[in-house]
Parts: C-alpha cells; sequence; structure tokens
C-alpha cells in the first residue's frame, strides 16, 4: 500500500519548529519524483536545483516562520498558468510559456507555499479516466492496472504518493472528484466562484472550479484559507459564507433503486455499508430522490455545454486537428451540432431542475452517493473510451450545472483492493457544512465556528 507521507499541518509544524526545512522537505520531493520516474504524474516538475533554490529563498524571507504556508510543497494541474513555466493542457502543439501566474496560485506562494511542479491531465481537460494524454498514462496507486481517473490524473497521484500533501485542479464534471476516489484521498470541488479561476485555461468557462486534493480535511481548511478570495477580475466571483454552527446535519439519502453500481455488487455492498451507519455516527438520515440530479448531469455532455468548450478551443481544432488526441477531438467537434435554440431549450430545461433541487434543500444539509459507481482499468478504458468515461461521471456531471458543493470522501477499499469513494454534495455556499460532514465520515476533528470564536476570544484576552 502506498504511504501519502506527511500532510500540511504536519509540514509547517515542522519547518517552524525547526525539526525541518523547507530545503529539507525540497530534496525530499525531489527524490522521490526521480525515485517514480515517468510515471504520468507530472509534465514538468521543477528540476532538483531550482527546488532547492526556491525553498532556500523562502527560508530567507522575513517572518518566513510564520508564513501560513511555510515551505509546503505543492502541485498545480497543468491547466493552470505558473508565470515561466509551460501551459501544456497536456497538447504539446497548444502549449506556452505563462507571464502571470493565476492570482489563486499566487496567493499560495505569497503564503509561502513551494511550487513543485505541473501535473499530468487527459487533454483540454476533456475526460474523467486520465487516458486521453500524449504523457506516459498514470495508473491508480491501488495497482491492478486501474486508470488514476481524470482530467485531474497527476494531481491526485502526487497527493495520493506522497510527493506533495496538496494539489491545485480543477473540476468541470468531476475532474478533482474522479480521481481522488481512484486514489484513495480528498477531492474538493468548492463552490464556483470561491477560488478565482483567473489564469486557468477554460474547459466550460461558466462551469469551472478550481479544486483542492489533500489527504485530511484540515489541510483542505488551511490551504482553502489562503486561497479564496473575491476575484473583480473573475465575473463568477462570490464571497464564501460563514461556517458550520455544530447543528446536526440532516443527511438525504436516495433509494437504492436510484443508485447504479454497473453491476460492480462489492461496490454496491461497501456503499450501503457506509449508508448503514451514518446514522450511528451523528448524521440525521433523511429519504430523498436523485432524479433531478441525474436529470441535470445528462445535460452536460448531451446537450450544448460540450460547445462551450469550442469558444477556447475552436481556432486551434481547425487549424490543428492532428495535434488532438482523436478522442478529444471527436467530442470537440462534436459540439458544432448545436445551434441557439438548443441552447435556449437546455438552459430553460436546467432552470427547471435548479428551481426543482432548491426546493429540496429545505429539507435536507447534504447529500450522500458513491462518488463512482464502478472501477476500470486501463485496457477497459482504451477499449470503449466514451462509455466507460460516461459511467464515471455518473454521479458528478451535475454538480456545476446544478452549483453545488461537492467532495470525494475515501472510505476504504473492496476486498480485490479496489478504491471506495463516497461523495458528500450540498447547495452552493454550503461549503463548510459539506467539508464538516466529510471530517465526521472520517472521524476526523473539526472546530466548529462557535469553537473558533470561543478560541479566538480566549486568545485575545491573553
Amino acid at each position: 500500500m502506498w504511504n501519502p507521507g506527511p500532510t500540511v499541518s504536519e509540514i509547517v509544524a515542522s519547518h517552524e519548529s525547526g525539526s525541518g526545512s523547507p530545503t529539507v522537505t525540497a530534496a525530499r520531493v525531489a527524490d522521490a519524483i526521480a525515485a517514480r520516474g515517468d510515471d504520468g504524474t507530472w509534465i514538468t516538475a521543477v528540476p532538483r536545483e531550482r527546488l532547492l533554490a526556491a525553498a532556500a529563498e523562502i527560508e530567507q524571507r522575513a517572518g518566513a516562520r510564520t508564513l501560513p504556508l511555510y515551505g509546503v510543497p505543492f502541485g498545480v494541474k497543468d491547466s493552470i498558468d505558473v508565470a515561466g513555466w509551460p501551459t501544456t493542457l497536456a497538447c504539446p502543439d497548444f502549449a506556452y510559456v505563462a507571464t502571470d501566474t493565476a492570482p489563486a496560485v499566487q496567493r499560495l506562494l505569497d503564503a509561502g507555499a513551494l511550487f513543485v511542479g505541473k501535473t499530468n491531465l487527459d487533454q483540454f481537460a476533456t475526460g474523467l479516466n486520465g487516458t486521453r494524454t500524449p504523457y506516459p498514462i498514470p495508473r491508480s496507486v491501488f495497482g491492478g492496472n486501474l486508470i488514476s481517473g481524470g482530467s485531474s490524473s497527476g494531481s491526485a497521484l502526487a497527493v495520493a504518493l506522497g510527493q506533495v500533501p496538496f494539489c491545485v485542479a480543477t473540476d468541470t464534471a468531476g475532474s478533482g472528484r474522479v480521481p481522488a476516489a481512484l486514489n484513495g484521498i480528498l477531492g474538493w470541488k468548492p463552490s464556483r466562484g470561491l477560488i478565482s479561476t483567473v489564469g486557468l485555461v477554460p474547459a466550460c468557462r461558466s462551469l469551472d472550479c478550481m479544486t483542492l486534493m489533500a489527504s485530511r480535511v484540515e489541510d483542505l481548511d488551511r490551504v482553502f484559507e489562503v486561497m479564496a478570495g473575491v476575484d473583480p477580475d473573475d465575473p463568477w466571483s462570490r464571497e464564501r459564507a460563514g461556517r458550520y454552527d455544530g447543528a446536526r446535519i440532516r443527511v438525504g439519502l436516495p433509494a437504492e433503486s436510484e443508485l447504479e453500481f454497473f453491476g460492480d455488487n462489492a461496490f454496491r455492498a461497501a456503499h450501503l455499508g457506509v449508508r448503514d451507519r451514518l446514522d450511528r455516527i451523528g448524521f440525521d438520515c433523511v429519504a430523498t430522490t436523485l432524479t433531478p440530479f441525474l436529470d441535470a448531469g445528462e445535460l452536460l455532455y448531451q446537450g450544448p455545454w460540450v460547445a462551450e468548450r469550442l469558444v477556447e478551443f475552436d481556432e486551434f481544432l481547425r487549424d490543428r486537428p492532428d495535434s488532438i488526441l482523436p478522442v478529444v477531438r471527436e467530442i470537440l467537434t462534436g459540439g458544432r451540432r448545436f445551434d441557439a435554440v438548443d441552447v435556449f431549450r437546455a438552459q430553460q430545461r436546467l432552470q427547471q431542475l435548479r428551481a426543482q433541487v432548491a426546493r429540496m434543500w429545505g429539507e435536507l444539509d447534504v447529500i450522500v452517493v458513491p462518488t463512482i459507481g464502478t472501477t476500470f482499468t486501463v485496457e477497459q478504458v482504451l477499449n470503449d473510451p466514451i462509455a466507460t468515461n460516461t459511467a464515471l461521471g455518473h454521479y458528478t456531471h451535475f454538480g456545476n450545472l446544478l452549483d453545488l458543493t461537492a467532495i470525494a470522501v475515501p472510505i476504504g477499499a473492496t476486498a480485490d483492493n479496489r478504491p471506495l469513494s463516497a461523495m458528500v454534495f450540498g447547495p452552493a455556499l454550503s461549503d463548510d457544512t459539506v467539508l464538516a460532514a466529510a471530517a465526521r465520515i472520517l472521524d476526523e476533528p473539526r472546530p466548529t465556528e462557535a469553537h473558533l470564536s470561543f478560541r479566538l476570544a480566549q486568545k485575545e484576552r491573553r
């Protein structure tokens, strides 16, 4: 089994106390990446000497040990700009060297985090399986030639392998949740607009979200505190809501008959086992339906949103079609079949579903479903790329269309050592409640707003 490695909090504590240092951590990370070789995790890793120099620069900053992410290494999905480094989107002919750093990433750098490199992805962030890349195809840390999931494939692997404690990824249709599920880590899609998407090459600009991957909810909290903030240059940017207040969380559970496991009985049994214990760990379980969510999910690739990808890539598709992988080219080209009437028809249908779902949140706080209903090997995906990819997105496609916040939570493994993951999702701006639910499932302590206020008051009195 793999070792997720030290957490963000552990690394910061080590650097602050002097028992470790950013340069020592940088050397460990460089050694870990070199030991794996070209395994499909990274597209561009910072060379060892440059990484050590960057770590030394962090150490020399005034007040370095007070920085919230002092010397913490992290990776960035290779669809997000970091100045001076290539942004490839897993398409070498599309690649360019970024002149500016995405504001959300810049916040991390300013907080003392150590940029390690750009991670692999499904080309143009189009796919959920991790095989749509001209670079080596990454495999899940669970072995068995299982796919790593995508499109944020390398980001999930870098965390699961313990090379870095967190990665910045993206999620349009599940790209930050599916690979997390397939590698036994947390993958959180905050509400759209809480983290700026400026500097992200868009897949579908109206749906894209920055996401975070880590092994603990505590680490997600710490990193999000740094990254979140209103960006006037991001038209979807918005303020975050308040923290979870400690009240009992009402968890919606769809009928078993509404859950799809694609014939995978091991996954079915394991997920139902998790459901059975939710009430015993402090949740109020409520029967609900998944139908309007799945109906919305069908709109993503069967509706005109696939055409939104052409806003960014149509010119390149026309000029350099052979530079694009065949399956990705087929998906992009398919966007041309939609007209304006199709767009308005789909928008109206989606608005109906949004209204239906909005009424449901009056009785529920979150809903728990599988993140994925089954797993696939690399060969299975290559032999049937569209159907397998659709299956992987069954529970994730609706997330951004319905303006939800969602997190993939690892819940163990099957008897044949395949990863299991539950997805917790809620309405926009219920992020802290969703994180609180995830922490409870993991039995991970997490302070509520009341506890934080009490601790702050004590600190001020001192």
